[in-house]
């Protein structure tokens, strides 16, 4: 804040306690901390109450694996389940069995951080779980700087709001109004990011997939010398099968290549025929004109 405004509030200050010195004591600023009510922007707004985080505070986010035999209606029940326990669910993805793949389900759920363990076990209930991890994020220090900056910040908005009620003149009330404005913008985006982390805390995040118990069995492998045999036989049958049905493809094309290539070789034949110099006369002509030069 420029000189100018400092001077206004200090001037301000010291009239107002000289006039009213007598009767009454010049009211003190709130305290960030105070439980009462405080103004900012124009607003009676009550103080958050999670500005004073008590203990730790973790985010926490899982991953869990499900079989079942119908992934479809699995999906939608825990979708019920996260509703009776106060959640929400943030995403859905329903994949209805066909000829070409299984059914499955995929799902990120909000559920509360203390209803973690209830929400695995009611998991299980469901389905096989296959796997399961959780991580936990400390943000406890992160939560608390957040808290200390909007502290400050509601208590720079509060003497800037004073100090535009008692402002002398316009150059003042401007500069005051400026300053305020940038304040109480960085306490709103500030109080947004408090919003989101205490989301975050309170709400904990699964993603949840659910597959068909058939596709998650891999296939038997032979048991005995005899059946090992028999899977190496049709495994070089279908190998064959498959080099057949390629070179029968290919066939087409190499008959093609063939006849462009003797395409090509009649003309080069024609073209150095034509360009072949005559050779000297032979036979009965060639006798007779022999005896003439003689």
């Amino acid at each position: 804040m420029s000189a100018i405004v400092v001077a206004s509030l200090a001037l301000a200050g010291c009239g107002g306690s000289g006039s009213d010195s007598s009767s009454s004591q010049p009211t003190p600023a709130p305290s960030p901390g105070d439980a009462s009510q405080m103004e900012i922007g124009g607003a009676v707004q009550q103080p958050a109450k999670d500005q004073a985080p008590t203990g730790r505070q973790e985010i926490v986010t899982g991953q869990v694996a499900i079989t079942a035999d119908d992934p479809v209606a699995v999906g939608r029940q825990i979708v019920d389940k996260v509703d009776d326990l106060g959640g929400r669910v943030d995403q859905l993805t329903e994949q209805p069995g066909s000829d070409h793949q299984d059914a499955s389900s995929s799902l990120t759920i909000r559920v509360p951080a203390d209803s973690l363990t209830t929400t695995l076990d009611d998991l299980r209930e469901l389905g096989k779980v296959t796997s399961v991890s959780v991580t936990k994020s400390d943000v406890t220090m992160q939560s608390q700087d957040l808290d200390a900056r909007i502290g400050a910040l509601t208590a720079s908005v509060t003497r800037l709001q004073a100090l535009i009620t008692s402002a002398a003149n316009t150059a003042d009330l401007i500069e005051a109004e400026r300053a305020l404005s940038e304040r109480q913008g960085e306490l709103d985006s500030l109080t947004a990011q408090k919003r989101s982390l205490s989301d975050q805390v309170a709400l904990a995040t699964l993603t949840i997939d659910v597959t068909a118990t058939d596709a998650a069995q891999p296939s038997p492998g032979p048991d005995t010398f005899w059946e090992g045999i028999v899977a190496g036989w049709n495994a070089l049958l279908s190998a064959i099968k498959g080099a057949a049905v390629v070179v029968g493809a290919l066939i087409p094309w190499f008959g093609f290549v063939a006849v462009i290539a003797l395409i090509g070789y009649g003309a080069y034949r024609l073209r150095r025929m034509s360009n072949r110099p005559p050779g000297p006369p032979s036979g009965p002509a060639a006798e007779r004109e022999e005896a003439k030069t003689q």
